[in-house]
C-alpha cells in the first residue's frame, strides 16, 4: 500500500502558507521602510553638522551642498543618481535651477527633487529636507532638519 497526501491535504497546507505569507509580507515591508527612515534621520544629522561648520567659517548657511562654494557635503555612498547611490531618499534643497550633485542628491528610490518642497538656506536659518516614496504609491515620506538640529518627520509615507 502506497502512502501519499491527498489533494485536500495539500490544498489545506497551501492555504495555511498563503495565510501566513499574507500576514508576514506586509510587516516585512513596514520594517524595511522603518529602517530607511532611520537612514533619513542620520543623513540629515550629518547635513546639519556640515552646515554648522560652514556657518562657523562663513557666517551664513548655503544651499550649495557640494562643489565650488559649497559646504563640502554629500550623502555617504553617493556615486551618482538613482541606482548608483548607496542610500534611498532624495536629500537637500530644491528650487528652480537647482542642480543634482550640488543642491540635492537623488537616492535609490528615485524620488523627484521637487518632492523636497519648501526648503531654503538664509544667512542665519536653513531647512533641508529628505523625501522618499517608500511604498511606491506617490505618497512621500518627508523629513526635515533646521539650524537648531531639529529633525522632524513632516509626513509619514508608510
Amino acid at each position: 500500500m502506497k502512502k501519499a497526501f491527498t489533494l485536500i491535504e495539500l490544498m489545506v497546507v497551501v492555504a495555511i502558507v498563503a495565510l501566513l505569507a499574507s500576514i508576514a509580507i506586509p510587516r516585512y515591508f513596514k520594517f524595511h521602510a522603518k529602517a530607511k527612515q532611520v537612514e533619513a534621520a542620520m543623513i540629515l544629522s550629518s547635513l546639519h553638522t556640515a552646515q554648522q561648520i560652514y556657518w562657523s567659517e562663513n557666517g551664513r548657511y548655503s544651499t550649495n551642498l557640494n562643489g565650488p562654494g559649497g559646504i563640502g557635503w554629500k550623502p555617504a555612498g553617493y556615486n551618482g543618481s538613482g541606482e548608483k547611490a548607496n542610500f534611498y531618499y532624495t536629500y537637500g534643497f530644491y528650487f528652480p535651477g537647482a542642480i543634482e550633485g550640488v543642491h540635492f542628491f537623488i537616492g535609490k528610490l528615485k524620488t523627484p527633487p521637487r518632492k523636497l518642497g519648501d526648503c531654503f538656506a538664509k544667512k542665519s536659518k536653513f531647512v533641508a529636507r529628505a523625501a522618499g516614496d517608500l511604498m511606491g504609491d506617490d505618497k512621500c515620506d518627508l523629513w526635515s532638519v533646521d539650524e537648531t538640529r531639529s529633525i522632524k518627520h513632516d509626513q509619514n509615507g508608510i
